[in-house]
């Protein structure tokens, strides 16, 4: 057993690095603005508007990343070497997600590698949190006791099979670009449907949120 110090050290360097990772998607955006003293803010964002679809998406992505990761951690009162490095592998991706933001941005959504690269790492992050999820139902001593024991991988291998099934796409249909990230919109009824059947087959239990 770690100390409550040491746990809490882990949740807030995790926030820290989400935090900077979300605010570096802005810093190409904020250069634009040096181009203002010879356009207006209209022309600006018309001939840019690109650039600002991207960064919305990618602000929802890492931020429904960081409300996923936020959910799972509410339910872990410690950790292990093995949660620690995997949960550095979660963030090494979270980290990484704004090289492709900027690729798409300068590329287009478009092109089949840049967008394979951006939809690919969300795939890592995915498999990175469910690989997490694994880790606490293999060592239940890490997890609340209030909800010891109820922790299924299920809804995380909904949204990586979903994921993927947007890596492919992207690859193979390339002319939809990022608007096959509308598929993950399945994702929510998916592990819904997940959820009744569980409870059908397994009464009186519960499943956690994630």
């Amino acid at each position: 057993m770690h100390t409550e110090r040491g746990f809490d050290r882990l949740v807030n360097f995790s926030d820290a690095v989400v935090a900077i990772a979300i605010t570096l998607l802005i810093l190409p955006l904020v250069d634009l603005a040096a181009d203002l003293k010879d356009t207006t803010v209209l022309d600006m964002l018309e001939s840019n508007w690109p650039q600002f679809l991207v960064f919305i998406i990618s602000f929802a992505v890492i931020g429904r990343f960081w409300i996923n990761h936020h959910r799972l951690y509410e339910n872990v009162i410690d950790y292990s070497p093995a949660l620690l490095w995997v949960n550095l592998l979660w963030l090494l991706t979270i980290v990484f997600l704004p090289f492709p933001t900027e690729l798409i941005s300068s590329t287009g959504q478009n092109n089949p590698s840049t967008a394979a690269l951006y939809v690919g790492t969300m795939v890592l992050t995915t498999a990175a949190g469910a690989w997490q999820v694994l880790i606490l139902i293999r060592n239940p001593h890490l997890q609340a006791e209030a909800v010891r024991g109820q922790l299924r991988m299920g809804p995380s291998l909904i949204a990586l099979v979903l994921m993927l099934v947007v890596f492919v796409m992207v690859i193979a249909v390339p002319q939809f670009g990022l608007l096959w990230l509308f598929l993950l919109v399945l994702t929510g009824p998916g592990q819904a449907a997940y959820s009744r059947r569980y409870k059908r087959l397994n009464p009186g239990q519960t499943l956690p949120p994630e």
